[in-house]
């Protein structure tokens, strides 16, 4: 494992950068939090990580080389992801102002169960074509070919947990009273806010 030392540190530093930029998983884990709370959101967090090893699968497997050489399959792929986006920012797009106490919220979580906020998380993630070109980036130009399967699972294996452990962190804080509090009150901007940033990602995803 000494060996490739200087791939994992090089993995690791792409990683960080890919998780920590703005993107749909950012977007459905904020909305979660402020929406069902922290339970739900960290039910997300882990559907999430759950995604990162199917793309961490058909790399392994040789798809993602097909992936790359095909540009039908791709384009598949993104209008398949823009249009759950769409779907996500339409309904987001159609919040209405909160009626009630902000104990109401509490409320709220009953119509999500863990399933639904661990899927709702999976699908984000796995329909995301930029997380796809992260991973081909990965496997074809970080990742060497000679670097045995095993090696490459653990390193599949890491990033699950670094998001997992990102978002859920995330999850901790943006679930906070105070923060629920304060989007509690300007709760449907918000939503909509998101349900546009979901929109525009849904039209970069098909236009990119």
């Amino acid at each position: 494992m000494l060996s490739y030392l200087d791939e994992f540190i090089l993995i690791v530093i792409a990683h960080f950068f890919a998780v920590a930029s703005p993107g749909p998983d950012f977007a459905i884990v904020l909305k979660q939090s402020v929406q069902h709370g922290r339970q739900n959101a960290l039910w997300t967090s882990a559907g999430i990580a759950l995604g990162i090893f199917v793309h961490v699968a058909y790399c392994l497997l040789g798809v993602a080389v097909i992936l790359s050489q095909s540009e039908a399959l791709f384009n598949a792929l993104k209008y398949v992801a823009g249009a759950y986006l769409l779907y996500i920012g339409v309904q987001a797009l159609r919040a209405k102002p909160a009626t009630g106490p902000l104990a109401d919220i509490a409320a709220n979580e009953r119509f999500e169960s863990a399933f639904i906020a661990l899927r709702r998380g999976f699908l984000v993630n796995v329909l995301n074509p930029k997380a796809t070109l992260f991973f081909l980036s990965l496997f074809t130009l970080i990742i060497s070919a000679s670097t045995p399967v095993a090696i490459q699972g653990i390193y599949g294996v890491y990033m699950a947990i670094a998001t997992w452990a990102w978002f859920s962190g995330l999850s901790m804080v943006l679930s906070k009273p105070n923060v629920r509090q304060f989007f509690h009150r300007a709760g449907h901007w918000f939503d909509r806010g998101i349900g546009i940033v979901l929109v525009a990602l849904a039209v970069r995803v098909v236009v990119q």
